[in-house]
């Protein structure tokens, strides 16, 4: 990514980035197609998803646990597939000690 726009969640380095996430949350929740990964998305572009984004989670308290049944189970297989795809990539979930 440069300072100016977001490079997409399918280009993204490990794709469990903070940008990364709302791209997926932007799926969970429909605010954008999932055939629409950012790509080239200007920084305030992706704030204003990001916001609605945060908008939709605080119904929820923020906790995939309280969504309701169908919209949990799309969150589960969003991020399941994102993890796999992001281990594939090198990305590793466990900090090391000097991190």
């Amino acid at each position: 990514m440069n300072a100016e726009t977001y490079v997409g969640l399918h280009q993204d380095k490990h794709g469990i980035t903070q940008l990364g996430r709302v791209v997926l949350d932007g799926w969970l929740f429909g605010l954008i197609p999932e055939t629409e990964d950012c790509a080239g998305w200007e920084i305030g572009r992706m704030q204003t998803l990001m916001e609605q984004v945060e908008r939709a989670w605080d119904k929820y308290g923020n906790l995939p646990s309280r969504l309701p049944p169908p919209l949990r189970q799309r969150h589960h297989a969003l991020y399941a597939h994102a993890t796999a795809a992001a281990r594939v990539k090198g990305w590793d979930p466990e900090l090391g000690e000097d991190d």
